[in-house]
């Protein structure tokens, strides 16, 4: 299996925002992972077919998320979660490449390891290998029945230096990165998501009325441009 985006965490200083993300886009309950208080955080995560999307909150000083957040005021997508099924070749690469781990997770359903962004650049990765393939622990035990129809097609990312950070990117992801639009700017940050839904025209009005920022196409959510097309 080649390996592809599962998961997409914005943070945010708002709780607020996690109801803001279901209601513009129209999601099913959230999920709150309890695990997530292990990094000082509280969280919201929203099933999109069999992808989600989250939220996390801080809820105590000096997080990774809260620095981050101070970081670039706000604005940028915090951590991209892809999924493998040969994790154990992902660390090896990473390893190699010192790209350091900074959590790892070796559990029944799942395993899972997190890459310093400082390493990799741009976001927090997580490269996971789910048992059994389509499972997820991390959207909760009823995430099917929560889920939305929907897809994250693309995430893009802006770099100071665009071909040295898509070969930190491939040295652990591997080829190929269709799912990844790397452009020029002037910071490394995950600014732009791509989704495909059902109804978009809807989706741009409840963003309009819950006052966001949107264009013909898409609309800013902390920070990041979400654009839309019809499935």
């Amino acid at each position: 299996m080649p390996v592809r985006i599962r998961q997409l965490v914005f943070a945010s200083n708002q709780q607020s925002d996690i109801a803001c993300l279901r209601h513009v886009l129209g999601l099913g309950a959230p999920y709150v992972d309890p695990g997530v208080g292990e990094f000082g955080l509280t969280n919201g995560v929203f099933a999109l077919g069999d992808q989600f999307l989250e939220v996390v909150v801080p809820t105590q000083a000096n997080t990774a998320a809260g620095r981050f957040l101070d970081r670039n005021q706000g604005e940028g997508g915090y951590m991209a979660i892809f999924q493998t099924d040969d994790l154990e070749s992902v660390r090896r690469r990473a390893d190699k490449a010192k790209i350091r781990r900074v959590w790892n997770a070796d559990l029944p359903d799942i395993s899972a390891s997190h890459f310093h962004p400082a390493d990799i650049g741009a976001a927090i990765v997580s490269v996971d290998e789910a048992r059994p393939e389509g499972s997820w622990r991390w959207g909760g035990p009823d995430w099917q029945e929560a889920s939305v129809p929907g897809a994250i097609t693309r995430a893009t990312i802006t770099a100071c230096d665009t071909q040295a950070l898509l070969n930190r990117w491939q040295s652990l992801l591997g080829d190929p990165l269709d799912m990844l639009n790397i452009v020029p700017g002037n910071k490394d940050m995950v600014t732009g998501i791509t989704l495909e839904l059902d109804q978009p025209e809807a989706v741009l009005k409840r963003a309009k009325t819950s006052d966001l920022e949107t264009n013909a196409d898409s609309f800013k959510f902390c920070g990041v441009t979400v654009s839309l097309k019809a499935s």
